[in-house]
């Protein structure tokens, strides 16, 4: 089985988050970067126990430039055979998307996992378009995957509950918190990943379909009022007057 994941760059949810440019580009100034902990920790991880039960390969792929390829090694370290990074700042999750459908066209590659979606954007988008540009099977949510021959089984978060479904591959599934057990690397990795290769190529892509006009903060939290437990006449006022709730 050979087995395709996508991996992003985020800030790390320590950092603190600035714009420039009239509030329309992301301050990289200051801002540690990580693996995007989905892709790192549910659909890396899961990749690498499929190939662990069934023998195979996974190969990560990462769109972006040459700064990325710290993350990238990370991923080879975890467990990862070898990397493709496609050398391209891609503007947004359409042009992600569409780079790394390109790439999979020619890998043979019999199933695609995701993380369920970056925490800087959070917008749970490259998924659903990668699958709809190779026109494969797709399953958001997995909490649980099997795979058996060419087919799967996935068991999918709903409201309310789950789902099973069984679909043919090649696939693409997206992973949640459920599916894998995070693994960190060893040293036996981290010294085995400087060999591993890490294959560059040139972007494919037709150009975005968006583009970012204005980033802003949340507001601050208001500061709390306490109010006596028998003075509820204030409470109310306040409610009525400040919060405007009633």
């Amino acid at each position: 089985m050979k087995i395709l994941v996508p991996i992003s760059k985020v800030p790390d949810t320590t950092s603190k988050i600035a714009f420039t440019d009239n509030n329309s580009k992301f301050s990289t100034d200051n801002v540690q970067f990580i693996m995007n902990p989905t892709d790192e920790w549910y659909a890396l991880t899961k990749a690498i126990e499929l190939k662990e039960q069934q023998g195979g390969e996974v190969v990560v792929i990462n769109v972006g430039l040459a700064e990325n390829e710290q993350i990238i090694r990370k991923a080879l370290a975890i467990g990862a055979d070898s990397a493709v990074r496609v050398d391209f700042d891609a503007a947004d999750a359409y042009q992600v998307a569409e780079e790394i459908a390109s790439y999979a066209k020619t890998g043979g590659f019999d199933l695609i996992i995701t993380g369920k979606e970056t925490i800087d954007f959070n917008s749970f988008q490259v998924g659903g378009m990668v699958a709809e540009f190779l026109d494969w099977n797709a399953v958001s949510l997995a909490s649980v995957l099997t795979v058996e021959g060419n087919k799967a089984n996935v068991t999918r978060d709903i409201e309310g509950g789950t789902e099973t479904v069984e679909i043919t591959l090649p696939a693409v599934v997206g992973a949640t918190k459920d599916l894998a057990q995070a693994r960190i690397p060893n040293m036996k990795g981290i010294m085995s990943a400087r060999t591993k290769p890490l294959t560059v190529v040139v972007p494919t892509s037709s150009g975005a379909l968006t583009k970012v006009a204005s980033f802003e903060l949340p507001s601050k939290a208001k500061e709390c009022k306490y109010v006596q437990a028998d003075n509820v006449g204030e409470l109310v006022r306040l409610l009525h007057e400040e919060a405007k709730v009633i």
